[in-house]
């Protein structure tokens, strides 16, 4: 079986990221569930964010927790993405609409959105920043769910924070669990004690052949972010169950191709 395709944070080389449209567009082109980062405002509210600062992907001043919901819905990523074209692939001609009125949603709405199209989403749990240690991010995301009314048919977890996940299946053991490995570009590919089922690692610390090693140890093991055609075909050959990329239509092309 080919890898699994995961659209990070949606398809983000052809919509802005970690939005509703992002996630559609992931499923139009075939990805086979999307990836998303939790992130909270001032007032309260768990949105979809990645950065601490909003400015890559709204070209605002600031950083997520000092906004209100309200204040961060105001905002334009959908304007953003069209005029900094990350990816380059509006230049290329290979993004076919334009998303002025993209906003950041709240984790209930990507979760509906998710159920709603029968699909599967990677929920990325990410450490409090500093200014804000004590948020109860378990306890509210646990929340979206039940309000969302959705569960581990369509939400796995994904995190850096082990202690997270080791909480998350000691009280709710039927949901998936993948720890993040290699968090930050420098950290080593450690799989500690091999005491989860899946890892995903950072492809800059991976070999393919460290890939293999886990899988023959009896692991699952996806790689990020995977974006050329090479590198795909590289882990897809060394037993990689999924890779977790930005252009998850290039990875339905190569399947389709029969090339992974």
């Amino acid at each position: 079986m080919p890898p699994l395709i995961i659209a990070h944070r949606g398809a983000r080389s052809l919509a802005p990221e970690n939005t509703l449209e992002a996630a559609r567009k992931a499923h139009a082109v075939g990805a086979d569930l999307w990836e998303l980062d939790v992130a909270f405002t001032k007032d309260d509210q768990l949105i979809l964010f990645h950065d601490d600062l909003l400015k890559r992907t709204t070209g605002v001043d600031g950083k997520f927790w000092e906004l209100t919901l309200a204040e961060i819905q105001a905002l334009t990523p959908g304007r953003h993405f069209i005029e900094s074209d990350p990816f380059e692939q509006i230049a290329a001609g290979a993004v076919d609409e334009n998303y002025p009125d993209a906003r950041v949603p709240t984790l209930t709405e990507a979760l509906r959105l998710t159920r709603d199209l029968n699909w599967k989403v990677n929920v990325e749990l990410k450490r409090n920043p500093a200014h804000c240690p004590d948020y109860p991010l378990l306890k509210r995301v646990f929340d979206a769910i039940k309000e969302a009314g959705v569960g581990p048919e369509t939400v796995l977890f994904s995190s850096g924070v082990h202690e997270w996940l080791d909480e998350i299946k000691q009280r709710h053991p039927e949901f998936e669990l993948q720890a993040l490995v290699a968090l930050w570009p420098h950290d080593p590919a450690d799989f500690g004690d091999f005491r989860f089922d899946t890892y995903n690692v950072r492809r800059t610390r991976v070999f393919p052949e460290d890939v293999r090693d886990a899988v023959d140890r009896g692991r699952a093991v996806n790689v990020y972010v995977v974006n050329e055609e090479e590198d795909m075909i590289a882990y897809a050959n060394a037993g990689a169950a999924g890779l977790i990329t930005d252009f998850p239509q290039r990875q339905r092309a190569l399947i389709q191709e029969g090339r992974l």
